[in-house]
């Protein structure tokens, strides 16, 4: 199948994805590996599957690959039992990557997880089922492959400091600098893979600047705090917070259908959601940098998907306002309608700044809002 034809396809099924409710018999029963990395990319990557599909067909399969080693990663980071237990997984799974053999070892088992849902039982299932996903890694050529290690070290490394962090402060972040580091480690590093890739497919220097690697890692936070900002509660029940605000409300359940859930608990969150969301907008700035700083060609499918990228975030953070009882501003809505949306920017670039402009007005504004 034509990669273009294949992308519709992705994209239809992605649209159409049940998150809540992957269907883990199927998964298991997918021997072939590059179907297997399609199949479950929408219940690993929420929002970024699509994005992902809308890449340049040499960029989009070593995206999606790294994406789910990636996710891997956050399995051990979020389901391995223990500080110690979960910082020697996530290095064996880094030194597995590292290796310049043709074959990788298998990927560390988790005997003991801390599943909570369907969507925990698909990461599991992923990675009991790494090396389809291996397979398809060893047929890369050798500066795409060295591009994906450089992304799983960090991530790695970045992770292991945020377990560490966590056991040692009681389950908190403790200030807004390690908010940063956090955000960083976590799709920082990804921003930075996603210009270094792109740049390759496009036959530039994947070297980044100090400016271009600030930028991405503004980027990333501004991407992760919508995360943070969406778990809040659910991270409380778990004993985990980003704010140190919430360190007494820690195992306390507060989410959606909870019986008798705390009052101070709940408007505490609320203080913390509007805070963290504020603190994202004001990195807008860095994304129309980051664009622009691949150098795309005037006819690029890539254009599309990072403005698809910004327009997920941005009806996320829209939501996210309403929540807190800020004013929303006006915006696409539907999944249909920010694919189509997005479309013209991959022909027109001065359609693709034009929409990153708007966000980035749209957002500033929120943040300074009073």
């Amino acid at each position: 199948m034509p990669f273009w034809l294949r992308r519709l396809v992705l994209l239809f099924r992605y649209v159409r994805a049940d998150r809540d409710r992957p269907d883990l018999a199927a998964f298991a029963r997918i021997d072939d590996p590059e179907g297997f990395v399609w199949a479950i990319l929408p219940h690993a990557a929420r929002t970024f599957a699509a994005c992902i599909a809308l890449m340049p067909k040499r960029s989009a399969l070593p995206s999606a690959v790294a994406y789910l080693y990636c996710r891997m990663l956050d399995t051990y980071e979020d389901l391995v039992l223990g500080a110690a237990a979960r910082e020697t997984a996530l290095k064996a799974f880094a030194a597995r990557i590292s290796t310049t053999d043709a074959s990788l070892a298998p990927a560390p088992a988790i005997e003991a997880a801390a599943d909570r849902d369907e969507r925990d039982r698909a990461h599991l299932l992923l990675v009991q089922r790494a090396h389809l996903v291996d397979r398809v890694f060893t047929t890369f050529d050798q500066p795409t492959r060295e591009i994906i290690r450089d992304l799983v070290h960090d991530m790695a490394q970045g992770m292991c400091w945020s377990s560490a962090t966590f056991a040692a402060q009681g389950g908190v972040l403790v200030n807004k600098g390690q908010l940063t580091e956090y955000c960083r480690h976590v799709l920082g590093n990804p921003t930075v893979f996603g210009i270094r890739i792109l740049r390759l497919h496009y036959g530039q220097t994947p070297t980044l600047s100090a400016s271009e690697r600030e930028d991405a890692m503004r980027v990333g936070e501004l991407v992760q705090l919508a995360n943070v900002t969406r778990d809040i509660e659910k991270d409380l029940r778990r004993g985990i917070a980003y704010d140190a605000s919430l360190l007494g409300d820690l195992g306390r359940d507060v989410t959606r259908g909870a019986a008798a859930p705390d009052s101070g608990t709940v408007e505490r969150c609320r203080v913390v959601r509007e805070r963290l969301l504020r603190l994202a907008l004001a990195r807008a700035s860095s994304y129309p940098r980051v664009i622009e700083s691949i150098r795309l060609p005037g006819w690029s499918i890539a254009r599309a998907s990072a403005v698809l990228m910004l327009l997920f975030t941005e009806r996320y953070y829209r939501e996210c306002a309403r929540r807190v009882g800020m004013t929303p501003w006006a915006g696409p809505g539907s999944t249909m309608g920010l694919l189509v949306r997005s479309i013209p920017a991959t022909y027109s670039p001065e359609n693709g700044r034009a929409e990153m402009a708007r966000v980035e007005r749209e957002f500033l504004a929120a943040a300074a809002a009073s």
